[in-house]
């Protein structure tokens, strides 16, 4: 195996390195362009992936996507939701959620139900359009071997086809998910725990809404023998649910499994056609760091979650905006450690308190077994929108909302932003 050296000078003009081209990769590179900054974006494989586990874009979200004049697009393929209901496999509908109640605070107050594959594409094609100027280039089919400080930057080893290169540039954003390498390398410990049961998303061309009279585009239904999650993008209606612990992965994703797992949530005499199906195993960890040197990590490499709530995506889109404007900021003078300990502190901060609490009690009252608890979380849910006050406080945290208006997004750095929060998820 030949080693070729492909140094690029880590001065004023070299670009930031970005590990993976999943939805928060991507979005850190066309962040980066849009300021001004070269960026070299890696990729292991070799095309984007087509995934479409994640696929709810909130309210903030949208607004920090709307800079990068994206959001438009968006809305044209995807699918916009203001309601959302939380209902009960026996009881029905139990309460309807509305993010039409943040009109006044945001101009997205819902959800945008677009598969994430459709984000990366997009960005993708803008920033192959940008690598005829000197501030992009795409590096796909390569996988990072080796990560190091140098004297002024970071220096990544990757494996191609034509043998290994070291690429340098000022900084490296590791997006490479939630098995990351760049954390792997870096020894970053990666606290929590990993749920007994797997989940596992079917998607249907057929709608639901045809079998379930009043359901809603996103449904979470509570059952203490198999809770679903129901959600409807422009493709497809997918479910989500738990896979028993002792059922294999063949057993799970046989055609006919699928069928009785669709049936039980309505009756269609004709069968379910589908159109795609994933397992995977679910976790509740962050990262014991965000930031080493010049080295940060977002995203799923950062914190992974239960889906229940669609933040995931969501925070990890977040740590990209908020890394890429600290670094725009040190390009033009400011203190570097302060800036990339502020996004370290603050991102993990808001990994434990909102992505990780809330994801977590989500998931826990969907599968809740005892039948008074059972019963005391829908008196709950029905009485917080019943109240307008905890209503729209509700779906503010619930959209992230009031985490990017409580911490912001790269607000500069503050004394009380070195402190790190105890305990982990």
């Amino acid at each position: 195996m030949t080693h070729m050296s492909m140094t690029i000078p880590t001065d004023a003009t070299a670009p930031v390195l970005v590990v993976g081209a999943g939805p928060v990769g991507v979005t850190a590179a066309a962040e980066l362009v849009r300021h001004g900054v070269p960026v070299v974006l890696v990729e292991a494989e070799p095309e984007p992936k087509t995934d479409w586990r994640a696929s709810t874009f909130h309210p903030p979200t949208l607004e920090l996507l709307g800079e990068l004049g994206i959001v438009d697009r968006m809305i044209a393929e995807g699918l916009v939701v203001p309601r959302f209901q939380h209902r009960d496999r026996d009881a029905g509908l139990v309460a309807e959620f509305d993010f039409g109640l943040l009109r006044d605070e945001t101009a997205y107050p819902y959800r945008l139900q677009l598969n994430q594959q459709h984000l990366v594409r997009m960005l993708v094609e803008r920033l192959r359009s940008a690598e005829s100027t000197p501030l992009a280039r795409l590096v796909f089919g390569a996988r990072v071997l080796g990560v190091r400080e140098t004297g002024d930057g970071v220096a990544v080893t990757v494996r191609t086809d034509d043998g290994e290169t070291e690429l340098h540039g000022s900084h490296l954003i590791g997006a490479d998910g939630a098995n990351s390498t760049v954390r792997q390398t870096l020894g970053i410990g990666f606290e929590g725990h990993t749920y007994p049961e797997r989940f596992l998303i079917v998607s249907t061309s057929t709608d639901l809404r045809e079998m379930i009279p009043g359901l809603a585009d996103v449904n979470y239904v509570a059952d203490p023998r198999e809770w679903l999650f129901l959600l409807h993008t422009r493709e497809s209606w997918r479910a989500v649910y738990p896979v028993p612990v002792d059922q294999p992965r063949e057993v799970a994703l046989d055609p006919a499994t699928l069928q009785a797992q669709l049936q039980k949530i309505a009756p269609r005499a004709d069968g379910y056609p589908i159109v795609d199906r994933q397992i995977y195993n679910v976790h509740q960890r962050v990262a014991s760091t965000f930031r080493l040197g010049n080295v940060v990590i977002v995203g799923d490499a950062a914190h992974i979650n239960s889906p229940v709530g669609g933040v995931g995506l969501n925070s990890g889109i977040h740590d990209a905006m908020d890394v890429v404007r600290r670094i725009v900021r040190i390009r033009a003078g400011a203190d570097a450690d302060a800036e990339l300990t502020a996004f370290a502190t603050v991102r993990r901060r808001v990994a434990l308190d909102y992505v990780q609490a809330d994801t977590h009690r989500n998931t826990e009252r969907l599968k809740e077994t005892d039948p008074a608890r059972r019963q005391a979380n829908q008196d709950e849910l029905r009485a917080i929108v019943a109240d307008p006050d905890r209503h729209r406080s509700w779906v503010r945290r619930a959209s992230l909302l009031e985490s990017v208006r409580r911490f912001g997004i790269a607000r500069a750095p503050e004394p009380t932003d070195t402190s790190e929060p105890a305990g982990a998820a």
